[in-house]
């Protein structure tokens, strides 16, 4: 008899991660926004915002192919190039924070 997926909670886990995640990013790039409009606008403020709404925009869809991906009887495990993307979304998003603050 074998067994299809770990009856433990641990997909459970990675799903709750991945989501909370997501939300984290979409509160820093909802930020970087505010923070463009609320103090004297300026080119490289609003470019980093709309940068930033865009590395949003590929976190959410990693993420949401990760947790569809965690669905099924047997996930498979998350690709090089998802996590590279995930990690280079998260590394650009601190990038153009920065560039909105300044």
């Amino acid at each position: 008899m074998t067994q299809t997926r770990d009856p433990g909670l641990q997909p459970e886990r990675t799903r709750l991660a991945w989501r909370r995640t997501t939300l984290t990013c979409t509160v820093v790039a909802v930020l970087a926004g505010k923070q463009a409009i609320d103090d004297d606008i300026t080119a490289a403020g609003v470019t980093g915002a709309a940068l930033s709404a865009l590395v949003w925009v590929g976190f959410l869809a990693v993420g949401h192919r990760r947790i569809q991906a965690l669905e099924s009887p047997r996930p498979a495990a998350l690709s090089f190039r998802g996590a590279l993307l995930a990690a280079a979304c998260t590394v650009a998003l601190a990038g153009f924070a920065v560039a909105v603050v300044l």
